[in-house]
């Protein structure tokens, strides 16, 4: 049977204290890697995801910076490098929140917030960790990207703006470090289910689930899963792909 096994890499989680982060890094610690927990604001659940971490036997640190802005992002990665070592897979998660309306209404700050976070967050992660990745011939870069891009329904406009303008970026990344053997994909959830969901009581979304062929949303573990699956060694001669994880609810087609 086949076994993803992380085992001796480094990987890195921006946005870990958050719903989908904090599944991502179990997920890759029970694979065998050890896990740069990032965090902007929520120390106490980055610290208790640390502690978590620690008890699987994996080892940890926690590293807070904001993402957008390039001196924390190189902070950050110095930090890491002397802590754990230099990291074999990042995974970029963090992503800033907004209220959704219509182009006329959207405040203009949304559109650079969204940039910040989508675009220049990837782009500032490529600089501080890539060019370890070239001199040692290896690495996975993870984008979280969003089924949205695809949809761009109506009071999407600014998130889709940043996540198309990421999935640009990252393309064209994979492209250019594809000869260090270094991969570059992306992950595309639905609407999914978190432990903030399970708290308050599950229900069916029906206006939602009756459009995705599989009937059902999505679950935290279900994303996490994929991100492992591109992190290991089994996914080698895959890059430069958006993965939609939302039970076929968007199909890129060709």
């Amino acid at each position: 049977m086949l076994q993803i096994n992380l085992s001796g890499k480094i990987a890195v989680v921006t946005g870990a204290s958050g719903e989908l982060g904090r599944v991502m890094v179990r997920t890759l610690a029970s694979c065998g890697a050890d896990v740069a927990i990032h965090y902007l604001r929520n120390q106490e659940k980055a610290s208790e995801l640390a502690k978590e971490v620690e008890s699987m036997g994996r080892r940890t640190a926690l590293v807070q910076a904001n993402v957008t802005i390039q001196d924390e992002v190189f902070t950050m990665r110095d930090k890491i490098s002397s802590t754990l070592g230099v990291p074999h897979i990042i995974v970029n998660n963090a992503v800033i929140q907004y209220n959704w309306t219509n182009v006329l209404n959207q405040e203009v700050k949304d559109y650079e917030s969204q940039f910040q976070s989508c675009v220049l967050h990837n782009v500032l992660m490529a600089k501080a960790f890539v060019p370890a990745m070239i001199s040692e011939n290896y690495g996975r870069v993870i984008g979280i990207n969003t089924e949205c891009a695809m949809q761009t329904f109506e009071g999407q406009s600014a998130y889709v703006s940043g996540k198309r303008g990421m999935d640009g970026v990252l393309r064209v990344l994979a492209k250019e470090v594809g000869k260090h053997q270094i991969t570059v994909n992306q992950v595309a959830p639905g609407w999914t289910i978190s432990d903030k969901d399970r708290q308050s009581g599950l229900k069916r979304q029906e206006g939602y689930e009756s459009k995705v062929p599989l009937n059902r949303r999505g679950t935290d573990q279900e994303i996490a899963n994929v991100v492992a699956f591109l992190a290991s060694d089994l996914a080698s001669y895959i890059t430069g792909v958006y993965i939609p994880v939302c039970g076929g609810n968007v199909m890129p087609r060709i």
